[in-house]
Protein backbone atom coordinates (compact mmCIF):
# COMPACT_ATOMS: atom_id res chain seq x y z
CA UNK A 1 0.00 0.00 0.00
CA UNK A 2 1.47 3.35 -1.07
CA UNK A 3 2.40 5.71 1.75
CA UNK A 4 4.16 9.04 2.00
CA UNK A 5 7.89 9.23 2.64
CA UNK A 6 7.16 10.65 6.11
CA UNK A 7 4.95 9.32 8.89
CA UNK A 8 1.60 10.32 7.38
CA UNK A 9 -0.42 10.08 4.24
CA UNK A 10 -0.40 12.62 1.40
CA UNK A 11 -2.75 13.25 -1.50
CA UNK A 12 -0.08 11.82 -3.81
CA UNK A 13 0.22 8.61 -1.82
CA UNK A 14 -3.56 8.14 -2.08
CA UNK A 15 -3.31 8.26 -5.87
CA UNK A 16 -3.51 11.97 -6.85
CA UNK A 17 -0.08 13.38 -7.76
CA UNK A 18 -0.55 17.12 -8.41
CA UNK A 19 2.87 17.52 -10.02
CA UNK A 20 2.26 14.70 -12.48
CA UNK A 21 -1.17 16.11 -13.33
CA UNK A 22 0.26 19.58 -14.00
CA UNK A 23 2.93 18.11 -16.26
CA UNK A 24 0.40 16.01 -18.17
CA UNK A 25 -1.90 19.01 -18.66
CA UNK A 26 1.03 20.92 -20.08
CA UNK A 27 1.46 18.18 -22.67
CA UNK A 28 -2.24 18.34 -23.49
CA UNK A 29 -2.25 22.11 -24.00
CA UNK A 30 0.93 21.95 -26.07
CA UNK A 31 -0.97 19.87 -28.59
CA UNK A 32 -3.83 22.36 -28.92
CA UNK A 33 -2.54 25.05 -31.27
CA UNK A 34 -5.72 26.07 -33.09
CA UNK A 35 -7.02 29.59 -32.59
CA UNK A 36 -10.64 30.20 -33.56
CA UNK A 37 -11.59 33.09 -35.89
CA UNK A 38 -13.08 36.32 -34.56
CA UNK A 39 -16.51 35.13 -35.72
CA UNK A 40 -16.39 32.76 -32.72
CA UNK A 41 -16.01 35.70 -30.34
CA UNK A 42 -12.93 37.27 -28.77
CA UNK A 43 -11.13 35.24 -26.13
CA UNK A 44 -10.28 37.40 -23.11
CA UNK A 45 -7.07 36.82 -21.15
CA UNK A 46 -7.75 34.99 -17.89
CA UNK A 47 -4.91 32.46 -17.86
CA UNK A 48 -4.95 30.22 -14.81
CA UNK A 49 -8.15 31.79 -13.51
CA UNK A 50 -11.36 30.13 -12.33
CA UNK A 51 -13.39 30.46 -15.56
CA UNK A 52 -12.81 31.01 -19.27
CA UNK A 53 -13.98 34.35 -20.70
CA UNK A 54 -15.12 35.14 -24.23
CA UNK A 55 -16.59 38.31 -25.68
CA UNK A 56 -19.49 37.67 -28.06
CA UNK A 57 -20.99 40.82 -29.51
CA UNK A 58 -21.81 43.15 -26.61
CA UNK A 59 -21.70 40.39 -23.98
CA UNK A 60 -18.87 38.77 -22.07
CA UNK A 61 -19.57 35.15 -21.19
CA UNK A 62 -17.87 33.13 -18.46
CA UNK A 63 -17.73 29.35 -18.72
CA UNK A 64 -16.44 26.70 -16.36
CA UNK A 65 -16.59 22.93 -16.05
CA UNK A 66 -15.88 20.59 -13.16
CA UNK A 67 -16.84 17.23 -11.68
CA UNK A 68 -17.77 16.00 -8.22
CA UNK A 69 -14.80 13.64 -8.35
CA UNK A 70 -14.52 10.58 -6.13
CA UNK A 71 -17.00 11.92 -3.60
CA UNK A 72 -19.44 10.06 -5.84
CA UNK A 73 -17.85 6.76 -4.75
CA UNK A 74 -18.78 7.58 -1.16
CA UNK A 75 -22.33 8.41 -2.27
CA UNK A 76 -22.50 5.02 -3.99
CA UNK A 77 -21.18 3.21 -0.93
CA UNK A 78 -23.95 4.54 1.30
CA UNK A 79 -26.70 4.92 -1.29
CA UNK A 80 -27.16 8.71 -0.92
CA UNK A 81 -27.05 10.83 -4.09
CA UNK A 82 -29.00 14.02 -3.38
CA UNK A 83 -25.97 15.76 -1.85
CA UNK A 84 -23.70 15.08 -4.83
CA UNK A 85 -26.47 16.33 -7.10
CA UNK A 86 -26.15 19.71 -5.41
CA UNK A 87 -22.37 19.42 -5.72
CA UNK A 88 -22.67 19.31 -9.53
CA UNK A 89 -24.09 22.82 -9.37
CA UNK A 90 -21.91 24.13 -6.55
CA UNK A 91 -18.48 23.22 -7.91
CA UNK A 92 -19.29 25.04 -11.13
CA UNK A 93 -21.23 28.16 -10.14
CA UNK A 94 -18.69 28.91 -7.40
CA UNK A 95 -16.01 29.14 -10.09
CA UNK A 96 -18.22 31.56 -12.02
CA UNK A 97 -18.60 33.61 -8.84
CA UNK A 98 -14.81 33.72 -8.54
CA UNK A 99 -14.63 35.98 -11.62
CA UNK A 100 -17.72 38.00 -10.63
CA UNK A 101 -20.03 36.39 -13.20
CA UNK A 102 -23.76 35.91 -12.62
CA UNK A 103 -24.77 32.29 -13.34
CA UNK A 104 -27.13 31.79 -16.27
CA UNK A 105 -27.40 28.03 -16.27
CA UNK A 106 -25.89 24.60 -15.97
CA UNK A 107 -25.56 21.57 -18.21
CA UNK A 108 -25.06 18.38 -16.23
CA UNK A 109 -23.07 15.33 -17.32
CA UNK A 110 -23.98 11.94 -15.85
CA UNK A 111 -21.89 8.91 -16.82
CA UNK A 112 -23.06 5.57 -15.45
CA UNK A 113 -22.82 1.81 -15.74
CA UNK A 114 -26.59 1.39 -16.09
CA UNK A 115 -29.76 3.39 -15.56
CA UNK A 116 -31.17 3.52 -12.04
CA UNK A 117 -34.37 5.56 -11.77
CA UNK A 118 -34.16 5.97 -8.00
CA UNK A 119 -30.62 7.35 -8.17
CA UNK A 120 -31.50 9.73 -11.00
CA UNK A 121 -34.51 10.96 -9.05
CA UNK A 122 -32.29 11.65 -6.04
CA UNK A 123 -29.71 13.41 -8.21
CA UNK A 124 -32.50 15.52 -9.69
CA UNK A 125 -33.60 16.69 -6.26
CA UNK A 126 -30.04 17.71 -5.41
CA UNK A 127 -29.53 19.53 -8.72
CA UNK A 128 -32.82 21.34 -8.17
CA UNK A 129 -31.71 22.49 -4.73
CA UNK A 130 -28.42 23.76 -6.15
CA UNK A 131 -30.10 25.61 -9.01
CA UNK A 132 -32.45 27.33 -6.56
CA UNK A 133 -29.55 28.49 -4.41
CA UNK A 134 -27.59 29.73 -7.44
CA UNK A 135 -30.65 31.23 -9.16
CA UNK A 136 -29.90 29.73 -12.56
CA UNK A 137 -31.46 27.49 -15.22
CA UNK A 138 -30.87 23.88 -16.08
CA UNK A 139 -29.99 24.29 -19.77
CA UNK A 140 -29.68 20.62 -20.62
CA UNK A 141 -27.18 17.85 -20.15
CA UNK A 142 -25.94 14.43 -21.15
CA UNK A 143 -26.58 11.03 -19.60
CA UNK A 144 -24.22 8.41 -20.99
CA UNK A 145 -24.73 4.74 -20.17
CA UNK A 146 -21.30 3.16 -20.76
CA UNK A 147 -21.11 -0.06 -18.81
CA UNK A 148 -18.02 -1.14 -20.76
CA UNK A 149 -16.10 1.89 -19.46
CA UNK A 150 -17.24 2.70 -15.92
CA UNK A 151 -18.08 0.59 -12.88
CA UNK A 152 -20.32 3.13 -11.17
CA UNK A 153 -21.19 6.81 -11.60
CA UNK A 154 -19.30 9.93 -12.63
CA UNK A 155 -20.95 13.33 -12.20
CA UNK A 156 -20.05 16.76 -13.50
CA UNK A 157 -21.29 19.75 -15.40
CA UNK A 158 -20.60 22.95 -17.28
CA UNK A 159 -21.87 26.35 -16.15
CA UNK A 160 -22.39 29.56 -18.12
CA UNK A 161 -22.45 33.05 -16.67
CA UNK A 162 -22.44 36.66 -17.83
CA UNK A 163 -21.62 40.13 -16.52
CA UNK A 164 -24.58 42.46 -15.94
CA UNK A 165 -24.39 45.90 -17.54
CA UNK A 166 -21.54 47.92 -16.11
CA UNK A 167 -19.80 44.96 -14.42
CA UNK A 168 -16.40 43.79 -15.60
CA UNK A 169 -14.72 40.47 -14.83
CA UNK A 170 -13.03 40.56 -11.43
CA UNK A 171 -9.62 39.01 -12.00
CA UNK A 172 -7.51 40.37 -9.15
CA UNK A 173 -5.80 43.06 -11.21
CA UNK A 174 -6.94 45.74 -8.75
CA UNK A 175 -5.27 44.02 -5.76
CA UNK A 176 -3.13 46.34 -3.67
CA UNK A 177 -0.90 45.81 -0.63
CA UNK A 178 -3.02 46.47 2.43
CA UNK A 179 -6.20 44.93 1.00
CA UNK A 180 -8.14 42.79 3.46
CA UNK A 181 -8.99 39.13 2.85
CA UNK A 182 -12.47 38.12 3.97
CA UNK A 183 -13.39 34.44 4.19
CA UNK A 184 -16.76 32.73 3.84
CA UNK A 185 -16.83 29.40 5.73
CA UNK A 186 -17.29 26.09 3.95
CA UNK A 187 -19.78 23.35 4.76
CA UNK A 188 -17.06 20.70 5.00
CA UNK A 189 -14.74 19.18 2.40
CA UNK A 190 -17.11 20.27 -0.40
CA UNK A 191 -15.99 18.05 -3.32
CA UNK A 192 -12.21 17.97 -2.89
CA UNK A 193 -9.71 15.54 -1.42
CA UNK A 194 -12.05 12.56 -1.38
CA UNK A 195 -9.56 10.13 -2.90
CA UNK A 196 -7.47 10.69 0.21
CA UNK A 197 -10.45 10.82 2.60
CA UNK A 198 -11.89 7.54 1.31
CA UNK A 199 -8.51 5.79 1.52
CA UNK A 200 -8.12 6.84 5.13
CA UNK A 201 -11.66 5.84 6.07
CA UNK A 202 -11.16 2.43 4.48
CA UNK A 203 -7.65 1.93 5.91
CA UNK A 204 -8.79 2.75 9.44
CA UNK A 205 -12.00 0.73 9.23
CA UNK A 206 -14.23 3.71 10.05
CA UNK A 207 -17.91 2.87 10.57
CA UNK A 208 -19.67 5.27 8.19
CA UNK A 209 -22.97 4.79 10.02
CA UNK A 210 -21.64 6.00 13.38
CA UNK A 211 -20.52 9.50 14.43
CA UNK A 212 -16.81 10.27 14.59
CA UNK A 213 -15.37 11.26 17.98
CA UNK A 214 -16.82 14.68 18.72
CA UNK A 215 -19.33 14.41 15.89
CA UNK A 216 -23.10 14.53 16.15
CA UNK A 217 -24.16 12.68 13.02
CA UNK A 218 -23.05 9.64 11.04
CA UNK A 219 -19.66 10.01 9.38
CA UNK A 220 -21.22 9.35 5.96
CA UNK A 221 -23.75 12.18 6.41
CA UNK A 222 -21.00 14.54 7.54
CA UNK A 223 -18.68 13.66 4.67
CA UNK A 224 -21.49 14.02 2.12
CA UNK A 225 -22.51 17.54 3.13
CA UNK A 226 -22.96 19.34 -0.19
CA UNK A 227 -20.81 22.19 -1.43
CA UNK A 228 -21.90 25.54 -0.07
CA UNK A 229 -23.00 27.77 -2.95
CA UNK A 230 -21.60 31.31 -2.81
CA UNK A 231 -22.81 32.58 -6.20
CA UNK A 232 -25.87 34.51 -5.04
CA UNK A 233 -24.04 36.26 -2.20
CA UNK A 234 -21.17 37.27 -4.48
CA UNK A 235 -23.55 38.49 -7.19
CA UNK A 236 -25.18 40.87 -4.69
CA UNK A 237 -21.85 42.56 -3.90
CA UNK A 238 -19.88 42.17 -7.15
CA UNK A 239 -20.55 45.72 -8.39
CA UNK A 240 -18.90 47.34 -5.38
CA UNK A 241 -15.77 49.22 -6.55
CA UNK A 242 -13.82 48.28 -3.41
CA UNK A 243 -14.02 44.57 -4.30
CA UNK A 244 -10.60 43.76 -5.76
CA UNK A 245 -10.49 39.97 -6.06
CA UNK A 246 -12.35 36.70 -5.56
CA UNK A 247 -11.16 33.14 -4.98
CA UNK A 248 -12.89 29.77 -4.70
CA UNK A 249 -10.87 27.54 -2.36
CA UNK A 250 -11.48 24.20 -4.01
CA UNK A 251 -8.87 21.67 -5.14
CA UNK A 252 -5.49 23.05 -4.07
CA UNK A 253 -6.74 24.68 -0.88
CA UNK A 254 -5.24 28.05 0.02
CA UNK A 255 -2.93 27.88 -3.01
CA UNK A 256 -5.92 29.00 -5.10
CA UNK A 257 -5.21 32.55 -3.91
CA UNK A 258 -2.06 32.58 -6.05
CA UNK A 259 -4.31 32.51 -9.12
CA UNK A 260 -5.46 36.06 -8.35
CA UNK A 261 -2.11 37.77 -8.82
CA UNK A 262 1.42 36.44 -9.20
CA UNK A 263 2.97 39.68 -7.89
CA UNK A 264 1.02 39.91 -4.63
CA UNK A 265 1.45 37.96 -1.41
CA UNK A 266 -1.47 36.65 0.63
CA UNK A 267 -0.83 36.55 4.37
CA UNK A 268 -3.40 34.43 6.21
CA UNK A 269 -2.67 35.65 9.73
CA UNK A 270 -6.26 35.46 11.06
CA UNK A 271 -7.27 32.01 9.85
CA UNK A 272 -10.02 30.59 12.09
CA UNK A 273 -9.74 27.29 13.88
CA UNK A 274 -10.86 24.63 11.35
CA UNK A 275 -14.01 22.67 12.25
CA UNK A 276 -13.58 19.31 13.98
CA UNK A 277 -14.06 17.31 10.78
CA UNK A 278 -10.72 18.56 9.49
CA UNK A 279 -8.90 17.74 12.72
CA UNK A 280 -10.39 14.27 12.70
CA UNK A 281 -9.22 13.48 9.16
CA UNK A 282 -5.81 14.92 9.98
CA UNK A 283 -5.42 12.63 12.97
CA UNK A 284 -6.81 9.68 11.05
CA UNK A 285 -4.08 9.93 8.44
CA UNK A 286 -1.25 11.55 10.38
CA UNK A 287 -1.37 14.47 7.91
CA UNK A 288 0.80 17.52 8.46
CA UNK A 289 -0.28 21.16 8.15
CA UNK A 290 1.18 21.56 4.67
CA UNK A 291 -0.78 18.63 3.29
CA UNK A 292 -3.99 19.75 4.98
CA UNK A 293 -3.87 23.34 3.70
CA UNK A 294 -2.91 22.37 0.13
CA UNK A 295 -5.51 19.61 -0.16
CA UNK A 296 -8.59 20.83 1.73
CA UNK A 297 -10.34 24.17 2.16
CA UNK A 298 -9.72 23.98 5.94
CA UNK A 299 -13.04 25.59 6.80
CA UNK A 300 -13.01 28.56 4.39
CA UNK A 301 -14.56 27.94 0.97
CA UNK A 302 -14.48 31.39 -0.63
CA UNK A 303 -12.36 34.54 -0.23
CA UNK A 304 -12.99 38.17 -1.13
CA UNK A 305 -10.15 40.70 -1.33
CA UNK A 306 -11.37 44.21 -0.48
CA UNK A 307 -9.75 47.62 -0.25
CA UNK A 308 -7.76 48.72 2.77
CA UNK A 309 -9.91 50.26 5.48
CA UNK A 310 -13.19 48.75 4.26
CA UNK A 311 -13.22 45.44 6.16
CA UNK A 312 -15.85 46.42 8.72
CA UNK A 313 -18.15 47.83 6.05
CA UNK A 314 -17.69 44.67 4.00
CA UNK A 315 -18.58 42.38 6.88
CA UNK A 316 -21.87 44.26 7.21
CA UNK A 317 -22.44 44.23 3.46
CA UNK A 318 -21.92 40.47 3.29
CA UNK A 319 -24.23 39.90 6.25
CA UNK A 320 -26.98 41.79 4.41
CA UNK A 321 -26.25 39.76 1.29
CA UNK A 322 -26.82 36.51 3.20
CA UNK A 323 -23.35 35.59 4.50
CA UNK A 324 -23.69 36.26 8.22
CA UNK A 325 -20.56 34.24 9.01
CA UNK A 326 -18.06 36.28 6.95
CA UNK A 327 -14.84 37.15 8.75
CA UNK A 328 -11.44 38.72 8.08
CA UNK A 329 -8.80 36.02 7.56
CA UNK A 330 -5.76 37.93 6.32
CA UNK A 331 -4.28 40.63 4.13
CA UNK A 332 -2.52 41.32 0.85
CA UNK A 333 1.12 42.44 0.91
CA UNK A 334 4.00 42.97 -1.50
CA UNK A 335 5.65 39.82 -2.75
CA UNK A 336 4.19 36.56 -3.97
CA UNK A 337 2.69 33.31 -2.76
CA UNK A 338 0.60 32.42 0.29
CA UNK A 339 1.82 32.31 3.88
CA UNK A 340 0.18 31.17 7.11
CA UNK A 341 2.53 32.64 9.74
CA UNK A 342 1.27 30.88 12.86
CA UNK A 343 1.71 27.50 11.15
CA UNK A 344 5.03 28.42 9.47
CA UNK A 345 3.66 27.56 6.04
CA UNK A 346 4.50 29.12 2.67
CA UNK A 347 3.19 28.18 -0.76
CA UNK A 348 4.69 29.73 -3.88
CA UNK A 349 2.49 28.36 -6.65
CA UNK A 350 -0.89 26.84 -7.41
CA UNK A 351 0.18 23.45 -8.78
Amino acid sequence: MARSSGSGWTYASSGVDRGAITSALGALLAGIRYRAPRTAGRLLPARGHFAGLVRVGAETLALTTDTVGTKVALAEAVGRFEEVGQDIVGVNVNDLAAVGARPVGLLDTIVCRDVDTAILRSLGRGIDRGLRQAGCHLLGGETAVVGDQVAGWDLGGTAVGYFPKGRRPILGRALRPGDHLIGLPSSGFHANGYTLVRRLVTERGVDLRAPRPGGRTAVARELLRPTRIYASVVDRVADEPTLHGLAHLSGGGVRNLVRLHDARAFVLDRWPRPPGLFGWIRELGGLDDREMFQTFNMGIGFVLAVARGTAEAWIGRLERAGARDARVIGRVTRGSGVTIPDRHLAFEGYS
